[in-house]
């Protein structure tokens, strides 16, 4: 399971057109982008692709437009997750419908569920479809944390459930994870700045939003830490934290959307609520991203 499914994810900008429609033709052009560059798989339409303020049939369609792009080449993890168990169920399902790998679906937001109902939901949500299950943990935007006894249970009573993207930000949470999880149970680093942190407790990659610009670097960092060569991923990790602060120096995925369409994809602007990218943060994030432009715009 860890093999199938990946390493080094992206969890990727959705493109908007100029009137605010999906543009699927970008997405997969995006996508494909983003495998060449030596990503394992992509999460589709979660928090970095606006999947709450896209339509069911926008996600559904983006789903289908990327896997159709990437192949057999990346995993493509469907975001089904919302704050409703019945409408997570039925999006798990057009997801598997529509060609998706794996599913990820966030511990319910704004609802404050307790931990017996997320494994009721979460519960719900794997006995829907046969593909694997992955648990979003992001307390920071949802208001609840799923505890570590909480997610090791929904485990064990799931066998489709095979991982989780841990965004909790504690690193004592996330060893608790990986110091009882099974053999198959894969550990995802969901913040990019504990990318090497989680590795060396023992994690096995990462859903990355700076991995937009920086996954060769991160597959660099990964194999040098693999490698022993500990130093030399410190190294890495240290050179990229100003771009990692920049592209978070405000809601995500505003800097991160900003920064794709400096690279020259014409991913549009975020959906309402959120708004325009401030003029001093691109002024500071733009000498950053010189580095990380595709070869045909230098």
């Amino acid at each position: 399971m860890k093999a199938r499914l990946g390493t080094i994810l992206t969890a990727m900008v959705t493109p908007f057109d100029d009137r605010g429609a999906l543009d699927v033709k970008e997405a997969q052009r995006l996508a494909r982008w983003l495998v060449d560059r030596g990503n394992d798989g992509l999460v589709i339409a979660g928090s970095t692709g606006e999947g709450q303020t896209l339509e069911p049939d926008e996600r559904t369609a983006i789903y289908r437009a990327v896997k159709e792009a990437v192949g057999n080449d990346a995993v493509v993890v469907a975001n089904a997750g919302t704050n409703a168990t019945r409408e997570s169920v039925a999006a798990a399902q057009a997801a598997a419908a529509a060609g998706a790998d794996a599913i990820l679906a966030v511990v319910p937001y704004y609802n404050k569920p307790t931990q017996s109902g997320m494994l009721a939901h979460f519960g719900a949500i794997a006995q829907a479809t046969s593909l694997p299950v992955v648990v979003y943990n992001i307390p920071g935007r949802t208001g609840v944390n799923m505890l570590p006894e909480t997610l090791l249970e929904l485990a064990a009573r799931q066998p489709t459930v095979a991982g989780v993207k841990e965004s909790s930000g504690d690193l004592k949470q996330i060893g608790t994870i990986l110091r009882a999880r099974g053999d198959d149970f894969v550990v995802w680093a969901g913040d990019d700045h504990l990318f090497l942190p989680c590795l060396a407790l023992g994690a096995d990659g990462v859903v990355g939003v700076a991995s937009h610009c920086c996954s060769p670097e991160y597959r660099r960092m990964l194999e040098a830490y693999r490698g022993g060569r500990v130093a030399e991923a410190a190294a890495i990790a240290a050179s990229l934290l100003p771009l990692i602060d920049a592209l978070f120096a405000t809601t995500s995925p505003i800097p991160v959307k900003w920064a794709m369409r400096e690279l020259g994809f014409r991913v549009g602007e975020c959906r309402l609520p959120l708004d325009a990218m401030p003029g001093p943060l691109a002024e500071r994030l733009r000498p950053l991203l010189a580095p990380y432009a595709p070869i045909e715009s230098r």
